[in-house]
Order: C-alpha cells, then sequence, then structure tokens
C-alpha cells in the first residue's frame, strides 16, 4: 500500500475530502519522523511503536565484488510491532473484541472524541 492507497482508504472510510485527508496523513507522517529526528518514541496503542537503535559499526562485503567495506556505526529507525497487530494479522482473534485493528470501522475517531487523541 502506497501513502495515496492510505490515504484513499481514509477517504472511503470517513468520507472527508482528499485534500484534507492527504494534509493528515502528511503531517501524521511528519510528526512520527520529527519525533525520531529528536531521538523521541512513538507509540500507537494496539499497532506498534517506532524507536531509533543504535547499529555498531561492522565489515560487510560488496555483494559486486566481493570486496570488504567499512560500514559506520549509525542511528536507524526501527519499528516494533504490537502484540495486538501480529495477533489480527496471525488471525487469532482478541477475546471478547471484534477483529479489526483498532476496535472500530473508522478505527475509534469519530466526530468531537477526535480531538482527545
Amino acid at each position: 500500500m502506497t501513502k495515496a492507497d492510505l490515504v484513499d482508504e481514509v477517504v472511503h472510510a470517513t468520507g472527508l475530502p482528499k485534500k484534507d485527508v492527504a494534509l493528515i496523513v502528511d503531517g501524521f507522517l511528519e510528526a512520527i519522523c520529527q519525533t525520531l529526528i529528536n531521538n523521541g518514541h512513538v507509540e500507537i496503542r494496539g499497532f506498534g511503536s517506532f524507536k531509533i537503535k543504535y547499529a555498531k559499526a561492522r565489515v560487510a562485503r560488496n555483494p559486486r565484488s566481493g570486496a570488504t567495506v567499512q560500514v559506520p556505526s549509525k542511528l536507524v529507525p526501527f519499528f516494533k510491532v504490537s502484540r495486538e497487530l501480529k495477533a489480527l494479522v496471525d488471525g487469532e482473534e482478541e477475546e471478547g473484541g471484534p477483529k479489526t485493528a483498532f476496535g472500530s470501522e473508522t478505527a475509534g475517531v469519530s466526530g468531537d472524541s477526535a480531538d482527545s487523541y
């Protein structure tokens, strides 16, 4: 699924104008990126969490030439999937809950309650 596909899905689910949804999706992704750039941690309950991990320097091999290459240490973004999402993907249903990612067709956001997030 591309970002454009995601926008289309949200437009279909909410009935909001495509232009507004595109701005929201862009803002959402930008907020995650800026938080990670500032070494923050983003947790979306029921979905997963984003954080920065330290990758040690290592010796790698160029697959074309076979030559060894020094790869410096660096910070890399990392995503950890939640148990709930793992269970949904695996086809397991949560006890007593519907088989959707966030418990409703509109991902738990509707009308005025959207401001509480």
